[in-house]
């Protein structure tokens, strides 16, 4: 499983040899005036190649004000960060929707109250209904924000249970 042991925090993820050589040559291939580095569009160009989509200016110029200001763009050791982070995220994200549309049974995009008690019940069964009602709510519990509904305002007890909230 890709969480660490602590929690819901991904650890650290390596990539195998033939990704981190693929990596490289995309690197290389962009990398049109051989000068060891990429520029802004250069990278722009191996993101679409890595992961099929254009990235936005924010994250290009987050990009590139993280790099070296004494270089003239992305070093190779660099872009494997940058890469490596990426996939790296990619692959946490993917777990989390994983186990959300595991327990999402009625393919709905949100979680009641009772299917949110449901899964804890699975996961962790001597859990008590206070906590499970606290991390229902969002309080701290990271991985339900972001692109899956966050659970302060899409998991809305009122909205869809009859329980009487405590």
């Amino acid at each position: 499983m890709f969480f660490s042991q602590a929690g819901a925090r991904p650890r650290m993820w390596e990539a195998s040899p033939s990704e981190h050589k693929k990596w490289v040559e995309v690197f290389k291939a962009c990398d049109e005036e051989n000068k060891g580095c990429l520029s802004r569009e250069n990278f722009k160009v191996a993101v679409v190649m890595l992961f099929g989509y254009k990235p936005s200016k924010i994250e290009a110029d987050a990009v590139m004000s993280s790099v070296d200001p004494n270089t003239s763009g992305i070093l190779l050791k660099e872009f494997l960060d940058i890469v490596r982070k990426k996939k790296e995220a990619q692959l946490y994200r993917n777990e989390i929707r994983h186990i959300f549309t595991a327990f999402d049974r009625h393919y709905r995009g949100y979680l009641t109250l009772e299917d949110f008690k449901k899964a804890f019940k699975q996961v962790a069964p001597k859990l008590s209904e206070r906590i499970v009602l606290e991390v229902f709510r969002g309080h701290g519990f990271e991985p339900w924000s972001g692109k899956i509904p966050h659970a302060a305002e899409q998991l809305s007890p009122c909205a869809t249970t009859t329980e009487p909230v405590l």
